[in-house]
């Protein structure tokens, strides 16, 4: 899985062996209905040393990256690996939320805080009481609703909407957004102290154009899922991964799951060639290539 090179540091010995154990975890089938997070680049495998990282304490941490590079996958593998592990993994697309129900959602209300409040409710931090909650595109949260977040992240303590008491949480909160948070601060639309809050610890991932070594990778691991879903084996021609190899994938990892599901349904035979992959992915490359490089 790794080297090191004698005479190493002991905390080197440590976290090489964290990262062999995150990857081991990734790869065993059968663990998660989620796509693995996988990777062999250099570029992931400061991933991997960052989550490694991340998992062994209770810091609050920010992950950033383009649209479908696997945030919430980043996320899961900090808590998988950390000593909540055993507890719920809440996750809330925040973006995804009515303006007017964020504050109820994320600390729940009292009975009668408002129309149609029949019944006291509890709030996504309560159901992550002693787990992790994964507050994803954080930078959508209306400007009221920060303040309150700033306060329970400082407090670690909520309270409910329409309550007079505040009530401890025992939660470790985990944060991702696809915009640029300080040039949200500075236009005003995120408050400079939960951007402070949530950047004790910072995880930036890269786009899939930035780490294509790990597209051949991903792309069977995604194949054969589809296969075992389908009961059908398909297994992606030379020609078709130097195709996906070449794209720039805008989209990210998300996209190249889309685009090989699309392949599968088309695709006549078991081999899912070039003629099956997106016009895009085709158009974008020539296959001019030798077959020594066509891997």
């Amino acid at each position: 899985a790794d080297f090191l090179t004698k005479p190493f540091d002991p905390d080197d010995a440590v976290a090489a062996m964290q990262l062999a154990l995150l990857r081991r975890n990734a790869r065993a089938a059968g663990k998660t209905t989620k796509p693995n997070l996988l990777g062999e680049s250099a570029a992931m495998k400061v991933i991997f040393d960052l989550i490694a990282r991340a998992a062994e304490s209770d810091a609050t941490v920010v992950i950033t990256g383009e649209s479908g590079t696997g945030k919430e996958l980043v996320a899961m593998a900090i808590h998988e690996a950390s000593a909540r592990s055993g507890r719920r993994f809440v996750p809330v697309n925040c973006g995804a939320l009515p303006e007017a129900l964020i504050e109820s959602e994320l600390f729940g209300h009292v009975r009668g805080a408002f129309t149609g409040a029949v019944a006291t409710k509890r709030g996504l931090f309560e159901e992550a009481t002693s787990g992790t909650l994964f507050l994803d595109e954080i930078g959508e949260l209306p400007l009221a609703v920060q303040v309150k977040l700033t306060r329970a992240l400082q407090q670690r303590a909520i309270r409910k909407v329409g309550g007079n008491d505040e009530q401890h949480v025992d939660v470790r909160v985990i944060a991702a957004t696809n915009i640029d948070l300080p040039r949200g601060v500075k236009e005003g639309r995120f408050r400079e102290d939960l951007y402070y809050r949530l950047n004790v610890m910072a995880i930036a991932l890269p786009p899939l154009r930035e780490r294509r070594d790990d597209i051949p990778l991903l792309a069977e691991a995604l194949v054969s899922r589809i296969s075992i879903a389908a009961g059908r084996h398909r297994h992606l021609s030379r020609e078709a991964i130097a195709c996906l190899v070449a794209y720039d994938w805008p989209g990210n990892v998300r996209q190249l799951e889309n685009a090989l599901a699309r392949a599968a349904a088309v695709a006549i035979g078991e081999e899912l060639g070039v003629d099956a992959l997106p016009s895009e992915a085709v158009s974008y490359t020539h296959l001019t290539l030798p077959t020594s490089d066509l891997v």
